[in-house]
């Protein structure tokens, strides 16, 4: 009886133990006034949810003087360009002074979200001379242009705060460039058609050539149901969630055995 109480008690610690280590980014930010407009904003689009949900997590952030970037834009597109600020690993000041190559990929909440094209997900920091890292979108064509300033909080190994000079928004991750510009310019093309109305005269006769092409076309259909292969994945879920289930019970099963047969 003694031991089975004794190991309610270690759980119970150990519980309690994880509660406490667990981050809490909004009340770790709320100590840091220059840092409130940052911190609204993980709040407001709901990502200090997802950040506190993580065990291992690096929040580059930015002063409330270099976050105007943001204003005017929808939550949505601010949770994107924040989720670029959020590494998904632990680096502190001296971590990223000491790269081993002088420079690193790092892999940001942005990119498990599945929402990242080409690079969009990734951020490049270099170490680009004594006590100096540049930060930047990792995307093709882009600049460093943010810099690591200093180290707000930290809880080793788990997590970092480090402010950055600036804000890191990747080339179209925000959805705001229009494409509307181009349609126009397709509506001259049809209008130059009509001018070459008079040579139907002379189009029969090359009618039957093209008529020869049109065996070509049937490959195209053979493509599609290749489209319908991920759909049988959708069942498997349901064996995996079964599976899952019935190896939980096992373990806890054999847990109560064990701790009856103390």
């Amino acid at each position: 009886m003694s031991a089975k109480i004794s190991l309610f008690f270690s759980l119970t610690l150990f519980l309690v133990f994880c509660k406490a280590n667990a981050a809490n980014i909004t009340k770790i930010l709320n100590q840091y006034p220059d840092f409130s407009t940052f911190n609204d904003y993980l709040s407001k689009t709901g990502l200090a949810t997802d950040i506190n949900s993580r065990q291992t997590i690096t929040v580059l952030v930015v002063d409330n003087g270099n976050i105007s970037p943001l204003s005017g834009k929808s939550d949505a597109a601010i949770k994107k360009i924040l989720s670029v600020h959020v590494i998904l690993d632990y680096y502190d000041t001296k971590k990223l002074e000491n790269l081993p190559n002088k420079t690193a990929i790092l892999t940001t909440l942005y990119q498990s979200s599945g929402q990242a094209t080409g690079q969009q997900g990734f951020l490049n920091a270099t170490d680009v001379s004594t006590g100096s890292v540049a930060i930047g979108s990792a995307a093709k064509g882009e600049s460093l242009g943010a810099n690591l300033v200093k180290s707000i909080a930290s809880q080793p190994f788990n997590v970092s705060v480090l402010q950055i000079s600036t804000l890191i928004i990747p080339l179209g991750i925000d959805n705001t460039t229009s494409k509307n510009s181009t349609s126009p310019s397709a509506s001259p093309t049809p209008a130059s058609s009509p001018k070459k109305s008079p040579s139907p005269k002379k189009s029969p006769p090359s009618d039957s050539p093209s008529s020869s092409n049109s065996p070509g076309s049937p490959p195209k259909p053979s493509d599609t149901p290749a489209a319908d292969a991920p759909a049988n994945d959708s069942p498997s879920e349901g064996t995996t969630l079964q599976l899952s289930l019935f190896v939980v019970f096992i373990i806890v099963s054999s847990t109560l055995w064990l701790v009856s047969t103390i």
